[in-house]
C-alpha cells in the first residue's frame, strides 16, 4: 500500500492476522484514556484494550512497579519453586480482600489459561468429569475453555471438543436440575460479556449456588472481565452475595501486563500437589514483572474510590437509552452494552466514532451490540466528549 510505513508493511506481511479487516491503528504511545498513533492522531479508548486498562494506560504507580522489578530480575524459575517477592505480595494482597475460604491464588498468563486450570482443578478435586456451562458464554479460545464456551460460531470449526459438557439457558431456573451428582463443576460469567453483556439474575444465581451445594458440584466464576472493580465491586460475585468455589481472573488483573489467576481454597488446591507432584505447572505463569504491575494496580484500586467511579460511569452512559435508535443499555458499573436497532447502524456508529477519535467494542458476532468498558480513571469531561460523539454518530445532524 502506497505511503505505508515500514512497521505497517511488516505487520500486514508477517504478523498472523485474525480477520481480513484489522483496525490497523499504528500505535505511537498511550497514556491515561488516550491512545496516540504515529500519524499524529489521538483516540479515546472507551474499551480499555478490551477491559484491560482499568487504570488507564501507563498509570504512574504501575509503571514505577514494573521498572523497579525489571531492575531486580525477570524470569528465574518455573512457577511455584522459588520464593519471589512480587508473587507473594500479590497473593497476600489479593486474598486479603476475599472471603477467608478463598485463601490461595495460582498465577498464570491469561484468562483462557486460568479457565483451563480451573476445569482441571475441579475434575481432580471432585473425581468427576462432566461440566455445566451456559449458552452464549465465552471462556476463551484454547481447547478446554472453548469446550465450555456456549457459542457455536467459535466451537464449530474445532469440533470434537471436550466431551461431557452440557449447555443450559442463562437465567433459566427450570434447567438447573441438570446439575447433578456427576457434575464436576458449573462454570459461568456473573455477567456474560461476549454473549451480549447479560447480567445474571440475583435470585437465579443463588439457586445455582444451592444446586451445586446439593450435588457436590463446584461453582466456578469466570471473572476475567467482571473482576477488578469493573462492575463497581472488587469482584462481581460480591455484588451478588454468592461465593464461588473457584474464581478465575485476567485482563485488568495484570494492570496492562499479561497475567491471570485461579483463586480457590487451600483444600481444593491440595490436589495440584500430589498424585503426581507437579501435575499442573507453568513456565511463565506469575511472571515477576506482571505480578509487580498487578500488585500496584490492586493497591490503587482498593485504596481509591473506583467502585463509586464505576457507578458514575454507568449512570452517565445509560443516558444513551433516551435515543430512539438505542433499544437498551445494559450491564453494571463500567461493563456496559449499548444495543442498537439494526446491524448496519451498529457498524456505521463504530466506524464513525473511530474516525472521530473514539474506540468502541464491537464484533461480527454481536451484530447490534456496542460494548463500552472505559478506564475507571476517565474524567467526566473526556467521557462526555466520547458520549457526545456516540450520540452524534447514532443521530447524525
Amino acid at each position: 500500500m502506497e505511503g505505508q510505513s515500514r512497521c505497517s508493511e511488516e505487520f500486514y506481511r508477517h504478523v498472523a492476522q485474525t480477520s481480513d479487516d484489522p483496525m490497523g491503528l499504528e500505535i505511537d504511545y498511550a497514556e491515561g484514556p488516550y491512545i496516540y498513533t504515529t500519524d499524529g492522531r489521538h483516540y479515546i479508548d472507551l474499551i480499555s484494550g478490551i477491559a484491560v486498562s482499568s487504570l488507564g494506560h501507563r498509570h504512574p504507580s504501575v509503571v514505577k512497579a514494573v521498572k523497579e522489578q525489571v531492575d531486580r530480575h525477570l524470569h528465574v524459575m518455573v512457577y511455584g519453586e522459588y520464593i519471589q517477592k512480587t508473587q507473594a505480595r500479590l497473593a497476600g494482597r489479593l486474598t486479603g480482600i476475599l472471603p477467608d475460604e478463598m485463601d490461595r491464588a495460582y498465577f498464570v498468563n491469561s484468562g483462557t489459561e486460568a479457565n483451563e486450570g480451573a476445569l482441571k482443578l475441579a475434575k481432580k478435586f471432585t473425581g468427576k468429569s462432566e461440566f455445566i456451562a451456559f449458552k452464549h458464554s465465552y471462556h476463551g479460545d484454547t481447547h478446554g475453555s472453548l469446550s465450555v464456551t456456549g457459542r457455536e460460531v467459535y466451537r464449530d470449526p474445532y469440533k470434537p471438543l471436550l466431551p461431557g459438557v452440557k449447555f443450559l439457558e442463562f437465567n433459566n431456573e427450570e434447567e438447573l436440575g441438570q446439575i447433578n451428582e456427576e457434575t464436576a463443576a458449573v462454570i459461568m460469567e456473573p455477567i456474560q460479556g461476549e454473549g451480549g453483556v447479560i447480567p445474571a439474575d440475583p435470585d437465579w444465581l443463588k439457586q445455582v449456588r444451592r444446586r451445586c451445594d446439593q450435588t457436590g458440584t463446584l461453582l466456578i466464576f469466570d471473572e476475567v472481565q467482571t473482576g477488578m472493580f469493573r462492575t463497581g465491586f472488587p469482584f462481581a460475585f460480591m455484588g451478588y452475595d454468592v461465593q464461588p468455589d473457584i474464581m478465575t481472573l485476567a485482563k485488568a488483573f495484570g494492570g496492562g501486563m499479561p497475567l491471570g489467576a485461579i483463586v480457590s481454597s487451600t483444600d481444593i488446591f491440595e490436589v495440584f500437589k500430589k498424585d503426581p507432584p507437579l501435575n499442573h505447572v507453568t513456565t511463565f505463569g506469575g511472571h515477576p514483572v506482571s505480578c509487580a504491575a498487578a500488585e500496584a494496580t490492586l493497591k490503587e484500586l482498593v485504596e481509591g474510590n473506583y467502585g463509586e467511579r464505576a457507578g458514575i460511569i454507568e449512570n452517565k452512559v445509560k443516558r444513551l437509552e433516551d435515543i430512539d435508535k438505542v433499544t437498551e443499555v445494559r450491564g453494571k458499573g463500567a461493563m456496559l452494552g449499548i444495543e442498537l436497532s439494526d446491524p448496519d447502524l451498529t457498524r456505521f456508529v463504530v466506524d464513525r466514532c473511530l474516525k472521530e477519535g473514539v474506540i468502541l467494542g464491537w464484533t461480527l458476532h454481536s451484530e447490534t451490540l456496542i460494548r463500552v468498558a472505559p478506564p475507571l480513571t476517565i474524567s467526566n469531561e473526556t467521557l462526555e466528549t466520547a458520549l457526545q460523539t456516540i450520540e452524534k454518530s447514532i443521530e447524525p445532524q
